[in-house]
């Protein structure tokens, strides 16, 4: 099951588009609050979606949830690449064009409502079935490190196709190939890892499942401060993670005009030139990162030292990044972008590993989707906000580079989460321990306590 676990995030991390997701928005004529207005309707509709799409999953099958999901991508890159298509030919007006975008951003949101959580829950589910509960964060980080590699062959594909063609939009199109070879791949999964499923369920009894894992979300003090710390780190990252894009943009028209100066190429094929190594190095990093996460935690217990580290580092890294992005010194902001994803990618599965280990097996996928619920609300804050704000930049000469305020608005995220790392996990509920022997003992209570909540019926 490993290898098709690992296949799975391979094929899923051929997202083609992904790298290029900005600078196609910008083809189309978008400015970037709009871009950041697209982004934040997406995340609205992942908050609608997602705590019933884990319900569904934990309760009538979570391979017919994830089949479900592709479907929904392939319809919204269909979408993405037709309307993009048409706007770029001027058959299409913004006005016109907007709508069909919102179209393709409720697709995708549908597949990534009903994706996130619901794979790390099979792989779980797998672990417990065969008593390798121990290895989580090792399993979890290897597998993602297999989505990594992924990414790392998608972005040399994905760049072929850009200087193939010199137009951003057709890697939606190219982007359909990969997804329904994963729902063949899902198609072969055994059904162990759907967990306990009833042959009929109720709607009483989903509201039911859902309301429970509800309230351990919000009454269990340590599943509460992890919630919130995905909000910080994670909805963070996916808000701001995308403007690498006309960063290495920026900073490959004057390499390749060197480099590149008697052979007549097309802004989108100048581009590939440094997209592609750059992200080729960021994702074999990233890999690397992941599946080398679980050296950080040498004990159970070590996990929320870990995250607070990486919230200090955090801090250094933005402060370092705001400089750099004032004064356009491109290479330092290719750099730091750089170092952000590999700590994501060290930040994703110690933090899953922690909501595992607060949480019930019979609402796992539920819980998780509950987390990234919550990521998305950041994310939707977030976005169009950025996007305004670098717009002001721009078009107001602040700076030598307009990127200036993601720096700013990610420094105080993360200082705001290191200063109050130390003393928060078990706030309000019970003393806080400093020995470890203790600390796990009101765990084990906190657990009991909830235990009228938990029935034994059973991210990427």
């Amino acid at each position: 099951m490993l290898r098709r676990f690992s296949l799975y995030g391979f094929l899923k991390n051929q997202q083609y588009y992904d790298y290029f997701l900005l600078l196609a928005f910008i083809q189309m004529g978008l400015s970037y609050f709009l871009i950041g207005v697209l982004i934040a309707f997406r995340e609205i509709m992942i908050n609608i979606i997602e705590i019933p799409s884990g319900a569904i999953a934990d309760l009538y099958g979570r391979r017919k949830s994830m089949i479900l999901s592709f479907v929904a991508y392939i319809i919204s890159f269909t979408t993405f690449g037709l309307s993009g298509m048409a706007a770029m030919q001027f058959k299409l007006a913004l006005h016109t064009l907007m709508p069909l975008l919102f179209l393709a951003m409720s697709f995708f949101a549908i597949g990534d409502a009903f994706r996130t959580g619901t794979h790390k829950a099979m792989i779980f589910t797998w672990l417990r079935i065969h008593g390798r509960t121990d290895e989580r964060t090792k399993v979890y980080g290897y597998t993602r490190s297999w989505s990594k590699i992924g990414s790392a062959v998608s972005v040399v594909l994905a760049c072929f196709f850009v200087f193939a063609t010199s137009n951003y939009i057709y890697v939606f199109f190219f982007s359909i190939i990969p997804y329904i070879i994963n729902i063949m791949n899902l198609l072969g999964y055994p059904k162990e890892v759907d967990g306990h499923i009833k042959e009929e369920t109720t709607v009483r009894e989903m509201a039911r499942h859902l309301k429970e894992a509800l309230v351990i979300s919000v009454k269990q003090a340590s599943l509460r401060r992890l919630i919130f710390e995905s909000m910080g780190f994670e909805g963070f990252f996916k808000a701001s993670k995308d403007y690498l894009q006309p960063i290495l943009k920026a900073a490959a028209l004057p390499v390749t005009a060197v480099l590149f100066a008697s052979m007549h190429l097309t802004g989108e094929q100048k581009s590939v030139f440094l997209i592609g190594p750059v992200f080729f190095v960021l994702f074999l990093l990233s890999a690397l990162a992941s599946r080398n996460a679980y050296r950080l935690v040498s004990s159970p217990g070590q996990e929320d030292k870990t995250g607070r580290l990486l919230w200090g580092l955090s801090v250094v890294i933005f402060l370092a990044l705001l400089p750099a992005m004032y004064d356009g010194i491109y290479w330092l902001m290719i750099a730091g972008f750089i170092v952000l994803y590999i700590m994501q990618n060290i930040w994703r599965p110690v933090l899953i590993s922690r909501f595992d280990a607060h949480c019930d097996e019979t609402k796992g996928a539920t819980v998780l989707s509950i987390e990234s619920q919550a990521k998305s609300v950041s994310t939707m804050i977030i976005a169009p906000v950025l996007g305004l704000a670098v717009d002001l930049a721009r078009d107001r000469g602040i700076g030598a580079s307009e990127f200036w305020p993601l720096a700013v608005l990610g420094a105080v995220i993360a200082i705001g989460f290191f200063l109050t790392a130390r003393n928060i996990q078990y706030a309000g509920q019970r003393p806080i321990l400093q020995d470890t022997t203790s600390r796990a003992s009101a765990i084990q209570q906190e657990r009991k306590d909830l235990s009228y909540l938990i029935q034994e019926d059973d991210d990427y």
